[in-house]
């Protein structure tokens, strides 16, 4: 089942963060005299690029497929995140490997908006963004910053916000919809690491276990914790493993035969877009996908 949304993939994003990804120079040598806003993840990225729609020059620093809790910065990188105009981050510990980084660019003046310092985090999970409604609650707190950069159209910002938050209730109402589709009783979820938390509370899953039971994929999986979520797998009765994009499924797939029984493993866009033709090209497209890939798996 496809669930259609108001917004078309705009693949010409997944483009910006290629460049952006390599060091791509942020300097206005070129002419455009944009304020420049650098993000530290492409999944972010994507949102203020989205959200404000051409008002400023978006740079994105971790590459489409990267390991985001781990992930460290260039030289290069790290200059273009101390000359912005603002740098937007996830925050909560996410970007464990640029928090050195970050607190650098902060003390030397360059304004840093965190965007998980404006919604509600759970017990430290800092994968806020699986529930698009805490997206739209960090947009208001994010508007108010970049309309404070020099040569900011405000009511266009405005405009192409309101727009944007349409479409985040679009999404959402589609992914109601779809989940509406698996009984109550197969909506459980095994997951890679914990990184599905919100979209569980939000969408009405229950995530029974982890094969990495952390919110980093720093942690490692021990043999008596996957002894146990065997255990649980085979009384719930549970068929899927999600996996991740970016992680090995090796341990899962380890996993998945030793419970037997077909367990299968579907691979979710989880902290990262994905590569243009891969149907999560933009937040809200990876959204989408993840959640046909959940129904699909959850419904047979």
């Amino acid at each position: 089942m496809r669930i259609r949304l108001a917004r078309s993939v705009a693949t010409v994003t997944v483009a910006m963060f290629a460049v952006a990804g390599c060091g791509s120079d942020t300097s206005s040598d070129d002419g455009d005299d944009r304020p420049t806003v650098v993000v530290t993840t492409n999944i972010l990225g994507d949102v203020v690029e989205a959200a404000t729609d051409g008002l400023v020059r978006v740079q994105v620093i971790m590459p489409v497929g990267s390991e985001p809790h781990d992930f460290a910065p260039s030289a290069r990188q790290a200059e273009a995140m101390e000359d912005a105009d603002l740098l937007v981050t996830n925050g909560a510990g996410f970007e464990a490997g640029m928090t050195g980084v970050i607190d650098n660019v902060a003390d030397s003046g360059t304004p840093v908006f965190a965007f998980a310092d404006e919604v509600e985090i759970v017990d430290g999970d800092p994968h806020f963004w699986t529930d698009p409604s805490l997206i739209d609650a960090g947009l208001g707190a994010l508007g108010l910053r970049l309309a404070d950069l020099d040569g900011i159209d405000d009511k266009a910002l405005e405009r192409n916000i309101d727009t944007y938050r349409s479409e985040l209730d679009a999404l959402q109402d589609s992914i109601e919809q779809a989940v509406a589709t698996i009984p109550e009783q197969q909506r459980i979820l095994v997951t890679n690491h914990e990184v599905f938390g919100y979209y569980a509370a939000r969408f009405g899953f229950d995530v029974v276990g982890a094969v990495i039971p952390s919110l980093s994929t720093d942690a490692e999986p021990s043999a008596a914790g996957l002894e146990a979520l065997a255990d649980t797998i085979r009384a719930e009765e549970v068929q899927v493993i999600f996996g991740e994009t970016t992680q090995s499924t090796q341990v899962a797939e380890a996993l998945a035969n030793e419970v037997g029984d077909d367990v299968e493993i579907v691979e979710l866009f989880s902290e990262s877009l994905g590569d243009d033709g891969s149907g999560a090209e933009t937040y809200l497209a990876m959204m989408t996908t993840n959640t046909e890939l959940i129904t699909t798996a959850l419904s047979t």
